[in-house]
């Protein structure tokens, strides 16, 4: 219930759709005279549009994400798993086509098969099942080991888990597969923006992983200024919100423990 709830409602609240939805509450509005709702229709959605596409506004939410955990300092020197989270693959393209296209998310794989090659003993856990409601698609559980076997990574060192629809399934059903023992130093693999929301959920499931961010979208030198890509701009305020309200969600349904989980932990 909790995943179906949380789909419908990013449906009505990510920015594009929100001003869809206002500015056509404007136009019924205006259809019945009412100048006022009508104009705070459109009005709200002029501002949402304007505010996500021509502004720093994501890359402000995305920030603080991003800089939340780092990679460990020295790293590791022995490493007993590596679990790469879902969400850099292309789902309903690869089932029909058959390969591995990746998303903006994909460094995640890449990442993953160079630390594959740095810790040549360890276990790589690929989790993702299918995360969509409507659109049919492949879950990188069953696509990533056609990329990563492709990047030199042998396939005898894959665990898959396949049935998570989102974060929350990621840490528990990863947790369960793997039976992670204590002494074990394991990495989680997962995009930057991303982290802080899986690291609470993997503490919570009691699976002491590592933070080992990919797929930065800030440089941390942005201040709030008027932006020249709308569609990356549009992007990163989609995730920004995303994530944040991810976090208050799976915090006040006692998913997670704090709102913003604290490195170092």
């Amino acid at each position: 219930m909790f995943f179906l709830l949380s789909k419908i409602f990013w449906f009505f609240v990510q920015p594009l759709n929100l001003a869809i939805f206002l500015l056509a509450a404007g136009l019924l509005a205006g259809f019945f005279h009412r100048r006022k709702l009508m104009a705070a229709g459109a009005g709200g959605a002029l501002v949402i549009l304007a505010v996500a596409t021509w502004t720093s506004f994501g890359q402000t939410l995305l920030n603080p994400l991003e800089e939340r955990f780092q990679r460990p300092n020295p790293a590791p020197e022995k490493v007993d798993g590596i679990v790469v989270l879902g969400g850099g693959l292309e789902g309903a393209i690869n089932l029909v086509r058959g390969g591995y296209e990746v998303n903006a998310g994909g460094d995640r794989y890449i990442e993953t098969a160079v630390l594959a090659r740095r810790y040549p003993q360890a276990r790589i856990v690929v989790s993702g099942g299918t995360g969509t409601v409507f659109l049919e698609g492949e879950g990188d559980g069953a696509t990533a080991p056609r990329l990563l076997t492709a990047l030199g990574v042998d396939p005898a060192r894959f665990v898959l888990e396949n049935q998570s629809r989102n974060t929350y399934e990621n840490a528990v059903f990863t947790k369960r597969l793997v039976t992670p023992q204590p002494g074990e130093t394991w990495l989680l693999v997962t995009s930057a923006f991303h982290m802080p929301r899986s690291m609470a959920l993997f503490r919570k499931a009691d699976f002491a992983v590592l933070p080992w961010p990919v797929d930065y979208r800030t440089s941390g030198r942005e201040g709030l200024f008027f932006a020249d890509n709308a569609i990356d701009s549009l992007q990163a305020t989609t995730l920004g919100i995303r994530e944040w309200i991810g976090l208050l969600a799976y915090w006040l349904s006692g998913r997670i423990d704090e709102p913003f989980p604290k490195s170092g932990q």
